[in-house]
């Protein structure tokens, strides 16, 4: 049988083995061998404990902890049978009684009983009160984490495989801290159980030796009493390994360090603590009858340890500042044509990190900042179906500290702040959090910057924790898809036809260029995603503009076309719920509108009276702001002529407006839904 075999039955052999000591006398020999394996369990989840870097990698401790206190509670139940019937419980709880506790019953008693309140009193209940408030903010954090998981996997950070493992260990967290919640109470019963089944002992054991061995009573106390506390001590010494490690499972944070490693860089990071420290201590050694040299040499130990972190901290310090004049002496670099030119090309993205933000393009950490763009690349591209251009990194000395700026075509267009060492906390109870209050960039959340170390406490109190990085991406993914129609390069437009006249030959050699020249297909392409508008159904679109230019070449009416032939995908992207929400006309104006259209040279228009346009406008935003303040928000549905005009008229005030035609809606075939009806002289929901 193999290793792994043995593994598998292990467990559930033990478990049976268990059970069958409740049932079965144990001679003395195999008792002894059973209180050892007790005894070194304890031990090896004790340092098992310490070892581990977060709480999850040692998931499977709620479930242990019950089977060792079964096992304990069988081991003391044979302990029993066999001091009751034999006076005699094998060698390691006759050495306890007498060795361990020199003999003595008083001697045993007391350190049995502070060994219960120190198990009872101070570490199971506080185990238990941790683990019941980590349970209960860990359940309340839940929604924020799996906020701030679809967050990164809408941004293109993560991949779904990530977001899945993402939103599994989540899960886990929270089983493992409900399980911890209550298997701290096998703790709390396991104390109680071995002070009744000592004192059990006590009484049933003196009462055998007085009336059934017939004995003296110096000689029932002198038998029955030590191996009574010598079982008692037995049992309790693992018992309180396994209420330590309880509570430093509970306790512990999720770092990337064992408890071991953690203890030693948190407790030498402040040479000042250690130095004022080795300083009080030998003071202390100076007051009268108190023992010198212990004093002493714990204080000479502290202050060694001063002087070598102080040292450290200089040599550390002088790297930095060798490595920081080595920059600043090297030569700059040959003003070359190539170079001069390279600086002098417009990059069609751009983002700008001031000098002190460079540690977020670190390429040896997951987080870096340009891996995260490589993702959002194919993020975007499945969802807007445009090749996103090269992003430009580069610092910045004009920028203020902890400041970026995302430029396109040259030309700022946002700007925002990374403060450092800093993490944003998205959520409405913030006030107890330390940090500086500001305003999520694409949402207009609020929030607030807190200290990076205080990222745990942020999630237990509820808040959506976003890394600086993630901020950056969101932003830059935000204004990509708002300037995505300026981004479209003629040379991308070439790029995407190569790949369909790959798959669909046919329809490239019809249209380019014998009917339309790639400088036309761009200006439609262009204006589909102006309006938020996928162009990854290249195919479709080829076709449907193919038919139309046969008799128009007007952009307005080509992607009008273009709209029409993808309208099923088009519409889908505003359903909620199986249905589209949509917001109607009142015929009277719908006519008004009609009869207002005016050529020009970006299309129609609509040639209103100002007092009309400002009445349109209002009773637009009226009912879209009704519809919004139940959780939606709607469409409004036109005839197709005033579609492209009065989307264009509406985005002067509501630059998100979405316009459809009923030719779009009725031949995606969708469940519509009205909701409000826009009229001429009132607004009316509905």
């Amino acid at each position: 049988m193999k290793l792994t075999d043995l593994s598998k039955l292990g467990v559930p052999v033990g478990v049976v083995g268990i059970v069958m000591l409740l049932i079965v006398p144990l001679p003395a020999a195999l008792l002894d061998l059973l209180i050892v394996v007790n005894i070194s369990l304890g031990l090896v989840i004790l340092l098992t404990s310490m070892y581990v870097r977060k709480p999850l990698e040692f998931s499977i401790f709620p479930s242990l902890l019950l089977v060792l206190t079964l096992f304990r509670l069988g081991l003391n139940i044979a302990s029993t049978r066999l001091v009751l019937s034999d006076g005699y419980a094998g060698e390691v709880i006759n050495a306890f009684g007498h060795f361990v506790v020199g003999g003595s019953l008083i001697i045993g008693l007391v350190i049995f009983f502070i060994l219960v309140v120190i198990q009872f009193v101070v570490i199971t209940n506080g185990a238990g009160r941790v683990a019941e408030v980590g349970a209960r903010f860990t359940l309340d954090a839940m929604p924020g984490k799996q906020m701030a998981i679809d967050a990164d996997l809408n941004a293109g950070i993560i991949s779904e495989d990530e977001a899945r493992r993402r939103r599994s260990e989540v899960a886990a967290e929270a089983d493992f801290y409900g399980a911890m919640d209550g298997a701290s109470k096998f703790v709390k019963g396991d104390a109680i159980a071995g002070i009744i089944i000592t004192l059990i002992n006590l009484v049933g054991g003196i009462s055998i030796g007085l009336l059934q061995n017939g004995m003296g009573f110096a000689d029932a106390i002198e038998t029955y009493s030590l191996l009574s506390v010598g079982d008692g001590l037995v049992t309790q010494i693992p018992a309180l390994l396994m209420s330590v490690s309880t509570g430093i499972i509970v306790t512990r944070s999720a770092t990337e360090e064992d408890m071991g490693t953690s203890t030693s860089n948190q407790l030498s990071q402040s040479r000042i603590a250690l130095l004022i420290a080795g300083v009080a201590i030998m003071a202390l050694g100076l007051l009268p009858s108190m023992p010198k040299i212990p004093f002493f040499a714990i204080g000479i130990l502290l202050l060694i340890a001063a002087i070598q972190i102080g040292a450290q901290e200089k040599k550390d310090k002088l790297a930095e500042q060798l490595k920081e004049a080595s920059e600043r002496q090297r030569p700059p670099a040959e003003d070359t044509p190539e170079s001069l030119i390279e600086d002098m090309r417009v990059s069609a993205l751009e983002v700008q990190l001031s000098t002190d933000l460079v540690d977020l393009v670190n390429t040896s950490s997951e987080d870096d900042l340009l891996a995260r763009i490589k993702g959002l690349r194919r993020k975007l591209a499945l969802e807007l179906g445009m090749v996103m251009p090269p992003v430009r990194t580069r610092d910045s000395m004009e920028l203020p500290p902890a400041t970026y700026a995302l430029r396109v075509s040259g030309v700022e267009m946002a700007r925002g702040q990374l403060p450092l060492g800093r993490v944003l906390a998205l959520g409405d109870d913030l006030d107890t959090l330390p940090g500086d209050a500001t305003v999520e960039p694409v949402f207009g959340l609020a929030g607030k910057w807190v200290p990076q170390e205080m990222r745990f406490a942020a999630e237990l109190a509820g808040a959506t924790v976003i890394d600086r990085a993630s901020v950056l991406i969101t932003h830059l993914s935000w204004l990509i898809s708002t300037y995505a129609d300026k981004l479209l390069s003629r040379e991308d437009v070439r790029l995407l036809t190569e790949g369909v006249k790959a798959v669909n030959p046919s329809v490239v050699e019809e249209l380019i260029p014998s009917i339309l020249s790639m400088g036309e297909v761009q200006r439609v392409l262009a204006g589909l995603l102006s309006e938020g508008v996928s162009i990854r159904d290249l195919s479709r679109i080829y076709e449907a503009l193919a038919l139309r230019a046969q008799s128009s070449t007007q952009p307005e009416h080509l992607i009008e076309a273009a709209r029409l032939a993808i309208s099923p995908a088009l519409v889908s992207a505003y359903a909620k719920g199986g249905s589209v929400k949509v917001v109607t006309l009142d015929p009277g104006l719908e006519q008004s509108l009609l009869e207002a259209l005016r050529p020009g040279e970006e299309g129609t228009q609509l040639l209103l009276p100002n007092a009309l346009l400002e009445l349109l406008l209002r009773n637009y935003v009226g009912v879209r702001t009704q519809c919004e303040e139940k959780g939606y928000t709607p469409a409004l549905v036109c005839a197709p002529a005033i579609r492209f005009a009065l989307r264009r008229t509406l985005t002067l005030q509501v630059p998100d407006a979405v316009v459809l035609s009923y030719s779009e809606v009725t031949r995606a075939a969708q469940n519509v839904e009205s909701v409000g009806v826009i009229r001429q002289f009132e607004l009316v929901g509905e």
